[in-house]
């Protein structure tokens, strides 16, 4: 796949034989389980990083199926708009909005154009919106429901539009944020009193959340930074995920027009980069509480769909390792602190090693273990990777991978998530079934549809097969679609370079070609 060509040569080579894409199969994704009432209330839940290899894991772990297995629905395609191996911020955009877009780049087109996402859809069809994660609030994937930046690292640029876009219910970290330079913050101006003027409740611990009735405006930040791990969390005065996602609910669903929940439990994915297997399971346990909450509004609500997928797979997480037949998850069940937390309680020349390490995880290092740690320069990762290899819990990447994730959905039009599916495809499914426009990116100056050179090329600038023949099904081609064809390695049309509306019109014309 030659994703740096300029376009895609389709001419007489557009198929509808039986085949399917590399040979793979596609599942119509558009089934119904009966209720075809429409949607009030979606709560989107969203455990970054978490794979089929985590599930796996933490069905282990936890020595039964999670709450929310009964519940799979089918597989998600994760690439972004410029590579196989997504980021969170651009895995994010297309889980918001129903558009590609490059790594690192939050709410926009990889032109810049702002994108309208199912939040805002939500919002601008009366609904109640809210915004709850582990991370600081303007992180990458809570950022792209409400914010529109090039760059996912710029979030004093995105704490403002949280506010400006009018996001009911802010639960998070990121406290510094929001605060003037004065103080120690990141902004000209003091957010947090800009918000309370506006009507928020702003509180920042767990007594002062649990505390709250009937608030219709909440802005929580409990930390200056990101939220601790669920390990730490006993630790500090914050509140667990499900709490938020509890007092969220509670607070939105006083909106008899219905609302819109994000929930995501953040570190799952952190934990994965570390190849902290503790962690990531600790973290799948409070974000199964909060799904919990979730579930159970949904079940005496009956309007509510409940939709869980993660963004992307991270770490390269699995089942056994060394070539054993085995995974031993008792090990990571009896593990009370991260790597991270390990490392911090190290004394200055780390000869309290084997004491640290066997407090907390049980284990007995070897000689060489020991030697190992007090020589590493990312003392943490060591320690962790000592505790997977014990576990028998095997890592590939400290990054992303490009696997597909699982999807689990319920409520109403729950049936409608099966199948093989991609990323941008829930937010439509979601704005289909609550009955809201999805509008997408504008498409700006329109004069250069007039150029010569369109017939059956289309411009391939960020895009690859996949991303065109997705598109076309997600248009209404049948599954069968396929094709064969070549990439040139240069289209020469006047006025062309590659922008979303000139590829989105020329796909368009692609349709009209070929038919439906």
């Amino acid at each position: 796949m030659i994703k740096k060509s300029a376009a895609l040569l389709v001419c007489s080579t557009i198929l509808f034989a039986g085949g399917s894409l590399g040979g793979v199969q596609e599942v119509n994704a558009s089934g119904s389980d009966g209720d075809t009432s429409e949607v009030k209330n979606v709560i989107y839940m969203i455990p970054d990083g978490y794979s089929a290899g985590y599930a796996t894991n933490y069905r282990w772990f936890k020595g039964e199926d999670s709450v929310f297995d009964p519940h799979l629905k089918g597989m998600m395609k994760t690439y972004s708009n410029d590579t196989e191996v997504t980021d969170s911020a651009a895995a994010g955009t297309a889980m918001a909005t129903g558009e590609k877009t490059n790594n690192g780049m939050v709410g926009v087109t990889p032109d810049g154009e702002e994108l309208d996402s199912i939040l805002s859809a939500s919002e601008n069809a009366g609904k109640s919106s809210g915004l709850v994660a582990t991370s600081t609030i303007t992180h990458a994937t809570p950022a792209v429901f409400a914010s529109h930046v090039a760059d996912r690292d710029n979030e004093a640029s995105i704490a403002p539009q949280l506010l400006e876009h009018d996001v009911d219910v802010l639960l998070g970290g990121g406290k510094e944020i929001f605060l003037p330079e004065s103080e120690g913050g990141q902004q000209e101006e003091n957010l947090l009193q800009q918000a309370q003027d506006d009507g928020y409740s702003f509180v920042e611990n767990k007594d002062q959340l649990m505390d709250l009735e009937n608030e219709e405006k909440i802005l929580g930040l409990f930390a200056d930074g990101p939220l601790s791990s669920e390990l730490g969390r006993e630790q500090t005065e914050e509140p667990s995920l499900s709490e938020m996602t509890s007092t969220a609910i509670d607070s939105l669903s006083q909106d008899e027009d219905g609302f819109f929940l994000m929930v995501e439990g953040s570190q799952i994915d952190w934990a994965g980069h570390a190849h902290d297997a503790a962690w990531a399971m600790n973290d799948v346990a409070a974000f199964e509480k909060a799904v919990e909450e979730a579930l159970e509004y949904a079940k005496q609500d009956k309007e509510t769909l409940v939709v869980i997928a993660g963004d992307h797979e991270t770490g390269g997480m699995t089942v056994g390792s060394n070539g054993e037949y085995d995974v031993k998850q008792d090990i990571v069940q009896g593990i009370s602190a991260t790597g991270e937390q390990m490392a911090e309680q190290l004394n200055e020349d780390a000869s309290n090693i084997e004491q640290v390490v066997q407090e907390h995880t049980g284990l007995e290092l070897t000689e060489e273990e020991v030697e190992e740690i007090r020589s590493a320069e990312e003392t943490a990762n060591v320690i962790n990777d000592i505790v997977s290899d014990r576990a028998l819990v095997g890592w590939t990447s400290s990054a992303h991978t490009g696997v597909d994730v699982p999807i689990y959905a319920y409520g109403p039009s729950s049936d409608e998530f099966s199948g093989l599916v991609n990323n941008t495809d829930l937010p439509k499914k979601m704005a289909e079934s609550m009955g809201v426009e999805l509008t997408g990116a504008s498409n700006g100056d329109d004069s250069w549809k007039d150029q010569n050179g369109i017939s059956y090329a289309v411009p391939m600038q960020g895009w690859n097969e996949w991303s065109v023949v997705d598109y076309l099904k997600s248009n209404g081609y049948p599954s069968s679609l396929t094709f064969r064809g070549e990439i040139a390695d240069s289209y020469e049309m006047e006025g062309y370079n590659g922008s979303a509306p000139q590829n989105l019109y020329m796909l368009d014309e692609l349709k009209q070609d070929i038919g439906k």
